[in-house]
């Protein structure tokens, strides 16, 4: 980047925010692809080293909470506040310090036995149990928590391309989007968590008949 830039250019970046990811306990974002998640207090010092200067942050609601971090070379801009302001929160929380880290891993650990105790429950009772969204997300959450083609159904999807295959795992076969309603499974996990308004707003006839969703995350519902 400090090749690239001219004396007044601006490199404007975009990267997955840790803090959001810890606080909103958003492990499943965790894959082969995903594999760095960024804090202002790591990248103000290294860019610093190459010679540039953040001098805007902000954050952006965009997968589970991203950074967007604007920045020039040292010295030829001035540094807003939002820097320091994003930065201190981060060392607040404990990022920098590695207690948020160890909090992450209990409430993982928590949500996990919250999420298979009540789709247990729910099954016990009775009910059929499906999950929508057969995204890498999904296939994070259901394998680390052990939810297979004993506890789900199916997974329904909008993709064409993922139809009629299977979630990796956990031998769970992907249906088309509209299954769900025809099915009419009592409850329907919700893997694609973050585009929950979405997709009940797209499922409306699910919805009407009766099914419920579940969003695990960022905390445990029922819709």
């Amino acid at each position: 980047i400090r090749t690239l830039l001219k004396d007044d250019g601006i490199a404007v970046i975009e990267a997955p925010h840790v803090l959001q990811l810890v606080e909103n306990c958003e492990f499943d974002t965790i894959y082969h692809e995903h594999l760095c998640y960024f804090a202002v207090a790591a990248l103000r010092p290294l860019f610093a080293r190459n010679g540039l200067d953040i001098f805007r942050v902000r954050e952006i609601p965009i997968h589970g909470g991203s950074l967007r971090i604007y920045v020039s070379i040292a010295g030829r801009r001035s540094i807003e506040a939002s820097v320091s302001e994003i930065e201190a929160k981060e060392q607040q929380v404990g990022l920098v310090s590695g207690e948020a880290y160890r909090g992450f891993t209990e409430r993982v650990d928590k949500l996990q036995t919250e999420l298979v105790k009540t789709i247990d429950e729910l099954r016990a009772g009775g009910a059929t149990i499906a999950a929508y969204g057969a995204a890498a997300k999904g296939s994070t959450l259901l394998n680390f928590f052990g939810l297979n083609h004993e506890r789900i159904d199916f997974v329904a999807d909008r993709s064409p391309h993922k139809q009629g295959h299977w979630m990796a795992g956990v031998r769970l076969p992907v249906v088309a989007a509209e299954e769900l309603a025809k099915r009419r499974p009592d409850y329907c996990l919700l893997l694609a968590w973050n585009f929950a308004d979405e997709i009940m707003q797209q499922q409306r006839a699910y919805r009407d008949a009766g099914g419920r969703f579940i969003t695990p995350l960022p905390r445990l519902q029922i819709l």
